[in-house]
């Protein structure tokens, strides 16, 4: 029978951009060798979450221009404790239980780490966080 870790890694990509390097810091070898992967896992949840979370929040999101809305994401995730902790747990939930042990260990320089990636994969999908428009 296959393990729960094992399950995990087979549902990752692989990411040839995520260079594994000797010369790494552990935090920089988790965020290429963990982090990334999952979050590229995650990508489609992620972008959804996002939705949902402007769509609480009135829509205020879609009358913002360009630079405020790249502020808005940042600022979504890094100052809503709330959010951040829910985003946080989509990707803690697929860690191997190696993974979490080592991430106890350094969870506050590799969750901020995370939330960085997050913003930056979001702030790159702006498209996809666009009202559907109905052609007529």
């Amino acid at each position: 029978m296959i393990d729960r870790d094992e399950r995990l890694y087979r549902q990752r990509p692989d990411l040839s951009v995520s260079k594994i390097k000797d010369n790494m810091s552990s935090e920089e070898y988790f965020q290429n060798a963990v982090l990334r992967p999952i979050l590229k896992f995650q990508n489609d949840i992620l972008i959804e979450i996002f939705k949902t979370y402007i769509q609480k929040r009135k829509n205020v999101y879609y009358t913002l221009n360009l630079n405020q809305k790249l502020n808005y994401i940042a600022h979504s995730i890094q100052k809503d404790i709330k959010f951040r902790n829910q985003l946080k747990g989509i990707v803690v939930g697929l860690f191997s239980l190696k993974e979490y042990q080592l991430y106890t260990k350094n969870s506050s320089a590799l969750n901020k780490r995370m939330m960085n990636l997050m913003i930056q994969r979001i702030q790159n999908q702006l498209q996809l966080l666009e009202r559907a428009t109905l052609l007529e």
